[in-house]
């Protein structure tokens, strides 16, 4: 730090040191020239403007604060809008999917095992039937053509069925069974589908076959029955022949338990959950191959 002057050596005024000089300052000062600045002079300046700069700050801040908040706003507005976009984007798609392609559905009985069990989730692909056919060995879901589901428990109401209604509609939630059934096409329209031969297997067109889907220590079938499926019906029955209400037992109904093919809603595909059951269903096509193709369906 610079020594403070002690007041005997601060300067009190011009000094005239005999030589005139004192005299010339003063006249130069009054001539209108600029008069020599001083360390003095410019240490003030300096103060003066480290004042002044702060409320130049100031002004600037409280004139751009309107601009910062539109910005801000605005950004927030963009946000929504890209965030509403892409709700809505994902919600179409969705619809789409579930509509033309794929369904997600859950297991709720036992009746395929051990190829579905109960708690499984599965994939339908909706392009069976319609740009694809169904074939024999399928494993499809189908809507209840009546009276083989039992009396559904009441449904929901307020928000939970609100909620519920949503989250299925967008496909975060599987169907449940509440009108839907899983089984295996034995037979389609214009087969002969009958039960046992002298082995006790199920034979299609008089041919018998052996089913390595079913479930472990199940019969083939324990209900004796012979038919050919009408048009545009198919002959189901569930894996696990023991546990399952299929077509064998609505042969007093319709069709002769033979189900619509127009309430499939698709074959399933790919068992997607719990994780360690992921595995495709692939058609057993070996199973089948043997059988003739039937006349024409009465």
């Amino acid at each position: 730090m610079t020594p403070r002057a002690t007041p005997e050596h601060r300067p009190h005024g011009p000094v005239d040191d005999g030589t005139g000089t004192a005299g010339e300052v003063r006249a130069a000062t009054t001539g209108g020239a600029e008069p020599a600045r001083t360390s003095a002079d410019e240490t003030a300046d300096e103060t003066a403007s480290a004042h002044d700069e702060p409320a130049e700050a100031e002004v600037s801040s409280r004139r751009a604060a309107p601009e910062e908040t539109q910005h801000r706003g605005g950004g927030l507005a963009a946000w929504l809008k890209e965030t509403a976009i892409i709700v809505v984007s994902a919600l179409v798609l969705s619809l789409v999917i579930k509509t033309f392609l794929v369904q997600a559905f859950f297991i709720p009985s036992g009746s395929m095992e051990q190829t579905l069990l109960v708690g499984d989730r599965v994939l339908v692909s909706k392009l069976a039937p319609g740009p694809l056919d169904v074939h024999r060995g399928d494993v499809v879901v189908f809507k209840d053509p009546g009276g083989w589901l039992p009396q559904q428990a009441p449904e929901q109401s307020g928000w939970r069925a609100t909620m519920t209604s949503v989250l299925t509609y967008v496909g975060l939630l599987p169907q449940d069974s509440g009108e839907h059934l899983i089984k295996r096409i034995i037979g389609l329209p214009g087969d002969t589908v009958a039960c046992c031969d002298e082995q006790g297997r199920v034979t299609v067109n008089g041919v018998p076959l052996d089913e390595p889907y079913l479930a472990a220590g199940a019969q083939p079938s324990e209900l004796e029955f012979s038919i050919q499926v009408p048009a545009d019906r198919l002959w189901v029955m569930g894996d696990n022949r023991q546990n399952s209400q299929d077509s064998r037992y609505k042969q007093g109904a319709p069709g002769g338990g033979s189900i619509p093919a127009e309430n499939v809603v698709g074959v399933a595909f790919v068992t997607v959950w719990p994780v360690d059951r992921w595995h495709a269903l692939r058609n057993p096509g070996a199973t089948f191959a043997d059988v003739p193709e039937p006349a024409s369906a009465e």
